[in-house]
């Protein structure tokens, strides 16, 4: 297995690269972060333009037919800089729950509204601070309608469409497409510790609902989804430790004390070093993770736990030594670091909490080493 990007992928990450350092600096998330704009508008129509949101639909969808590989290479960049867009939860999520689950029809309706930037999905599952599960969902389906509430919903207060899973009459679970602006349908902004990413409270009175997929297979679908959309946003943590692990090595290199760079100092050398293992050891995962989604190989779901517990946690130690290393400094509004400190802590809670995925991990190594047992 060859676990590097190509040629013409490192030529994508470098048209990312330059892309969003000229649209995306550190003043532009706060400009997001501090004002009332939910997400950075000239940003998104920048990635629409450049055929980024249609990277993995194909061509007679309005795509431009790339593949997984061209998605994860862009995921990187986008955490790198913290993009400030609704971009994982419509392309990550639900553009990817409609080309896995979507009808022929779905497919020709949303698709290529989705490609063209002229849409934006997100999805919705969880129902308040309890973890949602079969046997606690409120939200229910009824005779192609929907009812009750989904908080909070990444990205819910700006889009257009939501993948919702919901009950059905007979306490089974299926995924809904529904249009927000819609009858039936109320919205709600709701804060977060990253409000650079946006999140919404939704509540269905009667809202139409369309079936996406099998009838009662919701949460088989919604596992596979997470699974794929796992190693995408694993990437976008990636990214966002190496920027802050890069950041952290700058300051330390330039600040001087008692006549020499603190990046000198044995307690300095070792928070750096230990930024630098889990760093390295997540990208080594990821790497693992784009080989599986990208052959969709039966490893996918192995690999995809491995990459997401291990990505949260660099860019958890990254941001949160990145402060450090930056002393009290870094703990003002004034520095960089808390962006990145923030964003970590709400990807880690993106597709579920780092205990999850933790259970995953472990339920996924007992199957495999099952599996080759039995073999």
């Amino acid at each position: 297995m060859n676990f590097e990007f190509s040629e013409d992928q490192n030529m994508l990450r470098e048209q990312a690269q330059n892309f969003l350092r000229a649209k995306s600096d550190s003043k532009a998330v706060r400009r997001i972060l501090e004002g009332d704009e939910p997400f950075d508008q000239a940003l998104w129509k920048g990635m629409v333009d450049l055929g980024w949101t249609g990277v993995t639909i194909p061509e007679e969808y309005g795509g431009i037919g790339l593949g997984h590989l061209e998605l994860c290479v862009i995921a990187e960049e986008l955490g790198r800089t913290l993009a400030p867009t609704p971009f994982a939860s419509s392309v990550y999520l639900a553009t990817e729950a409609l080309l896995q689950f979507g009808s022929e029809a779905q497919k020709q309706a949303w698709l290529p509204k989705l490609a063209a930037g002229e849409v934006i999905g997100t999805v919705a599952v969880g129902e308040g601070t309890q973890t949602t599960t079969q046997k606690n969902m409120q939200v229910s389906a009824k005779s192609g309608q929907l009812h009750g509430t989904k908080l909070p919903v990444a990205d819910g207060d700006v889009a257009d469409i939501a993948i919702v899973i919901a009950k059905d009459a007979d306490t089974a679970a299926s995924l809904y497409l529904v249009e927000l602006g819609g009858k039936g349908v109320n919205r709600k902004a709701v804060k977060t510790l990253d409000p650079t990413r946006s999140h919404a409270q939704i509540t269905f009175d009667g809202a139409p609902a369309e079936l996406l997929g099998a009838a009662g297979a919701g949460w088989s679908q919604l596992e596979k989804l997470f699974d794929r959309a796992a190693i995408l946003f694993a990437w976008e943590q990636v990214g966002g430790a190496e920027a802050s692990l890069q950041m952290a090595r700058d300051y330390a290199m330039g600040r001087y004390a008692f006549g020499r760079p603190i990046a000198s100092f044995q307690a300095i050398k070792h928070k750096l070093a230990d930024m630098y293992i889990a760093h390295t050891l997540a990208r080594s995962n990821c790497y693992y993770g784009a080989w599986a989604l990208s052959t969709d190989a039966p490893e996918l779901p192995l690999a995809a736990a491995t990459a997401r517990v291990s990505a949260t946690e660099a860019f958890h130690e990254c941001s949160k030594e990145n402060i450090q290393t930056h002393g009290g400094m870094g703990f003002t509004w004034e520095f960089d670091c808390h962006l990145y400190y923030r964003r970590s802590k709400l990807l880690s809670l993106n597709l579920g909490s780092l205990p999850r995925w933790k259970d995953r991990l472990v339920t996924r190594l007992e199957e495999s080493n099952l599996a080759q047992s039995n073999s």
